[in-house]
């Protein structure tokens, strides 16, 4: 008798990987996707204003669209490949990082002579024969949100060896853009229609003599290998405080996968934060030792609730030894908030991903007052309270409706606790209890009934 054949059963998800596979080779590695900031980018514009004898002098913008992702110090940095041998004579309002070999010119010696120039923003207080528009931040960019007149950086260069009209010269290539570290991809320059300038009376209009757009977009799975941020809950009804997943953004150092982190009586805590604070460049965090082991956490407290309002309070705690959080934002997503009556101490804007729904929220400090969220101690926080009216139709403080769906900190997404770990409702545990009561009294019963069967 001839056996038929086993059938092999695969997993029920592998076609569905099989698919996912297929549609990522079709995308772009300037696709990433935010689906709270679908259209956020940063575009590089690069305007030629003017043709000189061996090239061209260019003014380049970078635009930060993107609604609630800046760039803090040290700031940002751009590198490109030049396609010819073509070189840079002079720049206002930035720097290139290395000149290079020029040893070829004999006369002026060009500004940078590097194949694949890294160009730098100048700090404040450079001298104003260096300076442009929009120029000398040290790379510190806003994000539109909060200030869209400081999401602007702008600096001009002037290019020789290189073509001298719209038909010969040639598009830089091989963008490269960090923020201080990885985390953007840039596509090509792309030809666009020539950029228009009004003058400041507005009675005059002139255009650049040719334009080319890069736009680069952000991935957090780019810019770091872990995340940033968790999230805890608490609530007045339950006693439960629901703390950051354990290892959220890695292990403390006696766990396995572990990372370097301070005890708060560490003897080394100070000369961690010495070298912090000397140190221009970017430093690695050196966070305080946590189960989480985030430099920042995130607090949602459900506070109190009134006969038509409720309230909740969010605190931000900073566990990074070596970092104080400049302009920083937070972005949380909760369906209460088109009915946001007053926010305590923060700025506010709403932001509508998804259109006409109004849920989500972008959330920063007031200037001078706590636009600074402190190095991990104790001024390492900042904290608000948002009063929400009820909507009778949908309030419930049932299945953590209370507590946010997302949370982001500095654009990055944070770590949330997994649902079924929210503090329940007093209705819900009742519930919960009384299921339990019955279940332990149905076996009871059971166990009697059979004892006085079997007696």
């Amino acid at each position: 008798m001839i056996m038929p054949a086993p059938i092999l059963r695969l997993p029920f998800f592998l076609p569905i990987l099989a698919i996912l596979l297929l549609f990522s080779t079709f995308l772009t590695p300037t696709e990433a996707y935010d689906p709270l900031d679908p259209n956020g980018n940063i575009t590089i514009k690069w305007d030629v204003i003017s043709w000189t004898a061996d090239g061209y002098v260019a003014v380049v913008t970078m635009y930060n669209f993107q609604q609630y992702r800046h760039i803090q110090a040290p700031g940002w940095s751009l590198q490109w490949g030049w396609v010819k041998k073509e070189v840079i004579w002079s720049m206002l309002g930035g720097q290139a990082t290395e000149q290079g070999d020029c040893s070829r010119y004999k006369g002026n010696i060009p500004h940078s002579c590097k194949r694949d120039p890294t160009i730098v923003d100048l700090l404040p207080g450079t001298p104003y024969n260096q300076q442009i528009a929009n120029c000398c931040k040290g790379g510190v960019l806003n994000s539109w949100v909060q200030d869209p007149t400081t999401a602007v950086s702008s600096f001009q260069l002037s290019v020789g060896a290189a073509g001298t009209s719209n038909k010969t010269v040639r598009l830089p290539k091989n963008f490269t853009l960090k923020a201080p570290g990885p985390g953007y991809t840039c596509g090509p320059a792309k030809i666009v229609r020539p950029t228009k300038f009004i003058s400041s009376d507005k009675r005059r209009v002139t255009q650049a003599l040719m334009t080319w757009n890069i736009t680069c977009t952000y991935s957090q799975f780019l810019a770091q290998k872990t995340p940033t941020c968790c999230v805890s809950l608490s609530s007045f009804y339950n006693d439960t405080i629901v703390s950051c997943p354990k290892c959220s953004c890695g292990c403390p150092n006696n766990l396995k996968g572990a990372q370097n982190c301070v005890e708060p009586n560490s003897p080394h805590l100070a000369s961690v934060v010495t070298n912090a604070s000397s140190s221009n460049n970017n430093v690695v965090p050196s966070v305080q030792c946590t189960g989480h082991m985030c430099p920042i956490r995130v607090h949602w407290h459900v506070k109190i609730n009134y006969k038509e309002y409720w309230r909740a309070k969010i605190t931000i705690t900073n566990f990074n030894y070596a970092m104080n959080y400049t302009n920083w934002n937070l972005v949380a997503q909760h369906p209460n908030f088109d009915n946001l009556t007053t926010i305590f101490s923060f700025n506010y804007m709403s932001i509508n991903p998804y259109g006409t729904i109004n849920d989500t929220a972008v959330l920063w400090g007031v200037k001078f007052y706590n636009d600074l969220l402190m190095q991990a101690g104790p001024s390492g926080n900042v904290q608000t309270e948002l009063l929400f009216r009820k909507n009778p139709s949908v309030f419930t403080f049932d299945k953590g409706w209370a507590f946010p769906r997302r949370i982001y900190f500095n654009g990055d997404n944070c770590v949330m606790p997994p649902p079924d770990a929210y503090p329940h409702s007093p209705n819900t545990g009742l519930k919960q209890g009384v299921s339990l009561f019955t279940t332990l009294l149905s076996i009871s019963l059971t166990l009697l009934s059979l004892r006085h069967l079997f007696a």
